[in-house]
């Protein structure tokens, strides 16, 4: 695995005060899946009655942990329910040795933590196409199950890191009715990020009372704003998951309130953003915003297409305004454009306008913003009220460091 020396430039001076979640328990053990010396599964046990509701990759290689967490999504259940996520090894191209894997750990945790089987919920990242061994995390379960803690979430976000070079977490407050209702998550990413459900791994967790098709109705909803509008280098993952539970515990009825479907978009787009942040490599933050297209889908083509292009996240790398590279991006989309349309800005910079370079275009003011840490793209196509707005990194030679030895 390639050695992270450093944590991002981009990254937040700390982690978070994340609020205790009122029937959520944590627990990591260092059982060496594939790291030594540090945590690398987690355990996190959820109250009787709490509603799951999630989304996973689409990819048609998907993991045997996606696999069977599919499954078992959307059965609503008063019994309690288990997530366990390990790092190191993404149990992914395994064949029959995976789903014997995640049959194995699902049954011991099951029998640990008095659960039943199909409310277990398993994740696991790291190296593709190399058996699990799963006797280290079973051997770690009684532990696990016996010291969890329920203000341990800042561990946990640890134990399911990477590549990652730091912890990713978030929370929100939402008033309903003068009660307060909790939100917090995790999440790990970094690279082999260009989701196609959800992203890398992400899990959230609220003391809200919500039924699962209206949980899952508002996280797929917000889905497709945050994490499916992030990428660091177009390759989709084989074990994307994003899994949110809900304990209820606190009593408060949020099915239908707006201000709780708020705060959990707000809270979601935190974390996507942070993987972005933590892209392998990444020295900058980039926002592209679409505006003018002919639909919002149309719109979210040409941003992944300048959001995913080499030639454009090497320019950003490099602190060159290069707007012909977005002009080569939006032509090759594949969706509808008209290059006479085309206006363009890098931050508050006019750069094109109309098909053409801009009367009031400024290398030098263009050139100022690409030195900055937070860069953003407009690119208004002047055909409709088509928009959308996705975020990337820019590409640099640690990223090419960092996956050239990853499985050394």
């Amino acid at each position: 695995m390639a050695k992270i020396t450093s944590v991002s430039p981009l990254a937040p001076e700390k982690f978070p005060d994340l609020p205790v979640i009122d029937g959520v328990r944590f627990a990591t053990a260092a059982a060496g899946v594939k790291y030594q010396d540090r945590t690398d599964v987690m355990l996190a046990t959820l109250a009787p009655g709490s509603v799951v509701a999630g989304a996973f990759t689409r990819s048609a290689t998907r993991s045997a942990p996606v696999l069977d967490c599919q499954a078992k999504l959307g059965k609503v259940s008063d019994e309690g329910a288990a997530i366990l996520v390990n790092s190191g090894n993404a149990n992914a191209f395994t064949g029959k040795s995976g789903t014997t894997s995640v049959e194995v750990i699902t049954a011991s945790v099951a029998q640990e933590c008095g659960v039943p089987q199909d409310r277990v919920f398993t994740s696991s990242t790291g190296v593709i196409g190399e058996p699990l061994p799963h006797d280290r995390i079973v051997a770690a379960l009684h532990t696990l199950a016996h010291d969890s803690d329920a203000g341990g979430i800042a561990a946990a976000a640890k134990a399911i890191m990477t590549t990652d070079t730091f912890p990713k977490g978030a929370a929100a407050q939402v008033n309903v009715d003068g009660k307060t209702v909790n939100i917090a998550g995790i999440a790990k990413g970094s690279g082999m990020i260009a989701p196609d459900m959800a992203t890398m791994l992400v899990y959230i967790f609220t003391d809200a009372k919500i039924g699962q098709d209206a949980l899952q109705s508002i996280v797929s909803k917000h889905n497709e704003v945050t994490f499916n509008s992030i990428t660091v280098d177009s390759d989709t993952s084989t074990s994307d998951s994003l899994i949110v539970a809900a304990t209820g515990e606190s009593g408060v009825a949020v099915d239908g309130h707006a201000g709780f479907s708020d705060a959990l978009h707000g809270l979601m787009r935190d974390l996507a953003h942070q993987v972005v942040k933590d892209g392998e490599g990444a020295t900058k933050f980039v926002e592209v915003q679409i505006t003018g297209a002919a639909s919002d889908r149309d719109a979210k083509t040409h941003a992944m297409a300048i959001a995913n292009s080499p030639l454009i996240k090497t320019a950003i790398a490099g602190e060159d305004p290069n707007w012909g590279r977005v002009v080569m991006a939006i032509g090759k989309s594949g969706a509808q454009a008209d290059r006479d349309l085309l206006s363009i800005r890098f931050g508050d910079v006019e750069v094109a306008k109309d098909g053409w370079r801009s009367e009031a275009y400024s290398e030098e003011a263009a050139a100022a913003h690409m030195k900055g840490q937070n860069i953003v793209i407009a690119v208004d196509l002047g055909l409709g009220g088509g928009h959308a707005t996705v975020w990337t990194c820019d590409l640099t030679h640690g990223y090419i460091a960092i996956n050239a030895d990853y499985r050394s």
